[in-house]
């Protein structure tokens, strides 16, 4: 079996829509273990005008987290991170350190809403360039009008933007046409990072195996390769991809 990096998680206990408690939380790093993932960035939520948990308290569940996997000899390696719902105040919370970029790189994990408009993704994004930051796109798969539009996913890889998809999308977890987009991304080389957006042992659990091995069949060794482990180091090291 490999070895991947997963950028977006949900793991940590009571702070967001993910792992409820420990007890949660141990069973999906058992199973991302079992699966191959060696490294992940811990990503919770961080909306605006939310109660979010800050970078202490992120510290303090990570660092009991890994004291309780090295428990079971899991040897994972945890990073801090957010998943930021973008918001006028986006890089004002960054700059307040009320946010956390990802592994203390320049690279930002953002989200939008599901029925965002393209225009409105893309001046967001923009906002985050401007900044100095490097925008990663969460899950481009779930706005619903970008699907069956790759071009716009085109002009924001163009314009600096790096994407982001859930391997349960390209695997089919989350119906026909999340699918057929995330993998029509793939076969044009538009995608940059493949991630679980795991939340729990249900539909939304931590695996990559399965989508890298497809990845690999379907669109090549070298380019699973740069999305399962490659970009993810490079973002973890602060490099350019």
């Amino acid at each position: 079996m490999d070895s991947y990096i997963d950028i977006h998680s949900h793991i940590l206990p009571g702070i967001d829509d993910g792992a409820e408690n420990f007890e949660t939380s141990m069973d999906m790093l058992r199973a991302a273990w079992n699966d191959g993932i060696r490294e992940i960035i811990l990503t919770p939520h961080n909306k605006p005008s939310h109660h979010n948990a800050g970078p202490e308290k992120i510290s303090l569940l990570i660092k009991e987290l890994r004291n309780k996997a090295q428990g079971e000899g899991i040897g994972m390696a945890f990073h801090m991170g957010n998943e930021m719902y973008y918001g006028s105040d986006m890089t004002e919370r960054l700059e307040e350190r009320r946010a956390l970029t990802m592994a203390g790189s320049a690279y930002v994990l953002v989200e939008f809403g599901m029925g965002d408009d393209p225009d409105h993704i893309r001046y967001g994004l923009y906002e985050v360039l401007s900044h100095g930051y490097h925008p990663i796109l969460a899950h481009v798969e779930r706005y619903g009008r970008m699907l069956m539009k790759t071009e716009r996913v085109e002009d924001l890889v163009r314009m600096g933007c790096y994407i982001q998809v859930n391997a349960g999308s390209v695997m089919g977890c989350f119906g026909f046409g999340a699918k057929q987009f995330t993998r029509r991304l793939l076969s044009q080389g538009l995608v940059h990072f493949v991630a679980t957006d795991a939340h729990d042992m249900g539909k939304r659990r931590p695996a990559l195996l399965e989508c890298a091995e497809y990845v690999g069949r379907k669109y090549g060794e070298e380019y699973a390769k740069r999305l399962f482990k490659e970009n993810p180091r490079r973002v973890i090291q602060n490099d350019y991809i």
